[in-house]
């Protein structure tokens, strides 16, 4: 599922292209790319997948090193940059294609998954409780060219200053010691 010593991790928390900006700033992560899930449709198309009717979800497929970020760490701020407590929705965006969810690779992961889920729900970290599924793993469909470094390319759209750029300041503030340098 991965290269050399990396490992893979799935998750579903909105829009790819906000998770795609989260997760490219980390430390250890190796590449992020945007795409479906958890359909059974083969080679779904965003207009597909847009429909809420192949049960796909937008997700990132994150390659990273084990050794300079923890498959736990990569939960936490998954966990902490969008709302796992909102069912089939981000903000404005509506659907099953954007439900959370973590996509496992690995029984380790389903059990690292799993014990976080229950600490953060335990620690009473959000309000309500954690919505986020935890799937084993099927398949990966690549999104389209066009999605990817989306935020890195469109950084003037009103969508990315409106949605994505309070994900990265909170990843700054929350995370700064996990990022890459600048």
């Amino acid at each position: 599922m991965s290269s050399q010593n990396n490992e893979v991790a799935i998750f579903g928390g909105g829009c790819f292209w906000c998770t795609e900006a989260v997760f490219q700033r980390l430390k250890g992560v190796i590449a992020v790319i945007p795409g479906y899930s958890g359909g059974a449709l083969a080679n779904p198309t965003y207009e597909e997948v847009e429909t809420s009717e192949t049960n796909h979800v937008q997700v990132t497929k994150v390659e990273f090193n084990p050794e300079e970020i923890s498959y736990a760490d990569l939960l936490h701020v998954f966990w902490s940059t969008h709302d796992p407590t909102s069912k089939n929705r981000q903000g404005a965006d509506v659907g099953t294609q954007y439900r959370s969810v973590i996509f496992y690779t690995s029984p380790e992961q389903q059990t690292i998954a799993e014990e976080v889920k229950k600490e953060l729900d335990d620690s009473a970290t959000f309000t309500k409780p954690l919505v986020t599924t935890i799937e084993p793993f099927t398949v990966f469909y690549k999104a389209e060219d066009y999605h990817r470094n989306y935020y890195a390319t469109h950084r003037n759209q009103t969508y990315c200053q409106v949605v994505i750029d309070p994900k990265i300041e909170k990843l700054r503030v929350a995370y700064r010691d996990k990022l890459k340098p600048i």
